[in-house]
């Protein structure tokens, strides 16, 4: 299991410096986090023991589908009976009989592959490899890696996970009502660095004693929290393009503060089934699972949890400690997806930065010097808006508008202030400008610390006339 203690620093470009500052006319975008890359699903990017496995699996499968014993006998579609609908009085005078009989047989064949396909789909893709379809490549490549590539094991966990569907109703839970008290204890938000869907998971929620009661008290709302918990990650599979080269999986992020301890044994056996269920039925959806907040007592559960758990699923584990929360976040989620009360630039209806221009850029501002971001004002009555964040704070902010016609004054927009660590929670340092003449606002934030800090900012100007 990695710990997250240190984060690589993102390389600015476009920087000029002078005499120790530095200056920026235009934001620079924080490059993509490389550190994870998951398997390609082409099958010209396998290697040949992926490929003959993959190919062994689709015949398995082919013929477990076709001879009707994939699921339990009484879940199988009716067999057809050969039966088949007479001709048309005239047809029959016309074409011989045999012809008839090959075109009833044909007419069967095409019949059973319809119910064979509407019945074995899975995340809305058809099973039958023999239709060709690249998403089911996909999908059996997930099982396989489950299982090492061992063919017989990834069998017997796809079937294993559609007889589990198939018993427990699980096509129907979108369709369920579960009522909005569990909506604050996981939810889907935004997407990270490359594309992955982002599930948040809140366990301090269950701080509170009467929800706790209410979702873990009997054995009835254990189940009910379950079929909640199946229904998140269904509605996040329908937000992934599962194909080649498609977004196949989705990051989690297990928010520990304040929740209950491991003591609580409801909340543990939940989450023992639950971990158990989600990895056996849902195979290779998580890209990361990132555990943030953690306490004491997490490396404890971990030990309880972790005998439930492949070494690949293992290895996907991050966990962060309450300091390194925000860094952690950042290497993998853009500072713009980040919520801000974990330290990002992601307000709840927030209309100033939309999706066009909410890219936050970075930059580092080394011991003992000075950042100077300059935002064009040059438009007379136009607004400027602009959001800055440095990690780790205890550093000196001021702005200032500077006219162009130097017969005019500086205004001070904001004198200076020191930006210090417990304000990273409300989120970054927002503010307004509206000029009434030509000019530009210029940023500057000095650190006069020994450690370099990392600077996330970004801004946007409103012309008079959107206003």
């Amino acid at each position: 299991m990695a710990v997250e203690d240190s984060i690589a620093q993102e390389q600015p470009s476009k920087v000029a410096q002078e005499n120790g500052k530095v200056f920026l006319s235009e934001p620079t975008a924080v490059e993509k986090s490389s550190s994870y890359r998951e398997e390609s699903d082409f099958l010209s990017d396998l290697q040949d023991f992926e490929k003959k496995a993959l190919f062994e699996l689709k015949t398995q499968l082919e013929e477990a589908i076709l001879g009707n014993c994939l699921l339990k006998k009484e879940d199988q579609p009716e067999k057809n009976d050969g039966n088949v609908m007479k001709a048309e009085k005239g047809d029959e005078e016309d074409q011989p009989e045999d012809a008839g009989e090959e075109k009833a047989t044909q007419q069967c064949e095409e019949k059973k592959f319809e119910e064979i396909n509407n019945i074995l789909c899975l995340w809305g893709v058809p099973l039958l490899p023999s239709k060709g379809r690249e998403a089911t490549d996909v999908i059996l490549l997930k099982f396989l890696r489950a299982r090492e590539f061992k063919v017989n094991d990834a069998f017997e966990m796809l079937k294993n996970t559609l007889q589990w569907r198939k018993d427990g109703n699980i096509d129907s839970v979108l369709e369920e009502e579960f009522g909005a008290e569990l909506g604050s204890a996981a939810y889907m938000n935004g997407i990270d660095k490359e594309g992955h869907p982002v599930c948040y998971n809140i366990y301090g929620v269950f701080e509170d004693e009467e929800l706790y009661k209410k979702t873990f008290g009997t054995d009835e709302n254990g189940r009910h929290f379950l079929r909640w918990r199946f229904q998140l990650m269904e509605k996040g599979i329908q937000k992934l393009d599962l194909r080649p080269g498609g977004v196949t999986s989705l990051l989690q992020i297990n928010d520990l503060k304040n929740s209950p301890g491991p003591s609580r044994k409801e909340l543990r056996i939940a989450m023992k089934q639950a971990v158990g269920a989600l990895q056996d039925n849902y195979p290779e959806y998580v890209a990361r699972n990132i555990f943030i907040n953690v306490p004491f007592w997490f490396y404890a559960l971990n030990a309880l949890l972790s005998p439930f758990l492949t070494q690949r699923s293992k290895s996907k584990f991050v966990v962060a400690r309450p300091a390194k929360v925000t860094d952690t976040l950042l290497k993998y989620i853009p500072a713009e997806e980040v919520p801000v009360q974990y330290g990002g630039f992601k307000r709840e209806n927030d209309f100033e930065f939309s999706d066009q221009d909410a890219a936050v850029s970075e930059i580092s501002i080394k011991a003992g010097s000075t950042v100077t971001i300059e935002i064009p004002a040059e438009e007379v009555g136009s607004t400027s808006i602009w959001e800055l964040m440095v990690l780790n704070w205890e550093v000196n902010y001021k702005a200032e508008f500077v006219p162009f016609d130097q017969g005019s004054y500086t205004i001070i927009v904001q004198k200076s202030k020191k930006m210090v660590s417990q304000s990273l929670e409300a989120g970054p340092i927002r503010n307004t400008f509206i000029n009434n003449e030509s000019g530009k606002l210029i940023l500057t934030i000095d650190n006069t610390s020994s450690k370099k800090k990392r600077l996330l900012y970004r801004y946007k100007t409103k012309k008079s006339s959107s206003l």
